[in-house]
């Protein structure tokens, strides 16, 4: 039962995300460029003091960042931000989530992995969804947002493929978030001056410093206990729960697009991760 309510609280940790950044970008309390910025600089300080009080940095116990993660990381969080000036809480997350697990498939294949019979069905049948998120004509949806949204699935894939190659997750994951900040930064000082209020200050440092960091650092404690199979179908409620948070923070309305676009994304997933985990 405890593992459950910690699984559960760390897919909420996931969907607030979205939830924070579409309200603090919907009426302009804070840019998208500051709020990556923020929230990148937030996780980096809240993941860098709990290392501290273990005493992980006074043993000198600290890592080189991979080079793939810390890119990989600033793109999700950049693309993340951007996509979210424009896209509802749910659509963004259901395109985000169905990149990232395709791009992990396609990560399992390079790495020399062969996908069953029935991954290639499930995952075939995922991209249908997106393709189907991704036609104005079914789904209105902002396509420059979309495609930066895709962008960001991207980058938390490839973030999420370097991780399953380092040992200390804690310790990999501060190194990467404090060297994705100057690349925020730099993209902050492309952009121009943004508006930027106490109220988004304040949802930028949450997003990074509790959604994102303790909510990873959750995620790190639950998943070595979990099943591969049920971490995987864990998440495909993230999208369903940011969906859920969008309508009743920000009044946004559940339309029979997202519905079929849902049953499409994440059925193909879960059919693809239910094939994987079959002797």
């Amino acid at each position: 039962m405890r593992l459950t309510l910690l699984t559960a609280l760390t897919m909420i940790a996931f969907a607030a995300n979205s939830v924070i950044n579409r309200a603090a970008l919907a009426d302009g309390a804070i840019g998208p460029a500051s709020f990556a910025v923020l929230r990148l600089g937030s996780g980096a300080v809240v993941l860098f003091i709990i290392l501290w009080l273990q005493g992980a940095v006074k043993g000198g116990v600290w890592i080189r960042p991979r080079l793939d993660a810390v890119l990989g990381l600033a793109l999700y969080a950049i693309g993340f931000s951007f996509a979210y000036s424009v896209l509802q809480a749910g659509l963004g997350a259901l395109l985000l989530f169905g990149m990232v697990q395709i791009t992990m498939f396609a990560g399992a294949i390079v790495q020399g992995n062969s996908p069953k019979p029935l991954q290639w069905v499930g995952a075939a049948i995922g991209l249908s969804g997106l393709a189907y998120v991704l036609n104005p004509s079914t789904s209105g949806i902002d396509l420059r947002g979309a495609a930066l949204m895709i962008a960001a699935g991207f980058g938390w894939g490839i973030y999420s493929l370097a991780g399953q190659k380092v040992e200390q997750a804690l310790v990999a994951t501060a190194a990467s978030f404090i060297c994705a900040v100057p690349i925020a930064v730099i993209v902050w000082g492309l952009t121009g001056s943004e508006t930027v209020s106490h109220k988004g200050i304040a949802l930028a440092c949450f997003s990074g410093g509790v959604t994102s960091a303790l909510g990873y650092i959750l995620w790190f404690y639950v998943l070595p206990r979990l099943q591969t199979g049920t971490a995987a179908v864990a998440q495909l409620t993230v999208p369903l729960i940011a969906m859920a948070g969008g309508m009743v923070f920000l009044g946004e309305v559940w339309t029979l697009d997202f519905t079929i676009a849902s049953a499409l994304v994440l059925g193909g997933i879960g059919l693809s991760v239910w094939a994987g985990q079959r002797d």
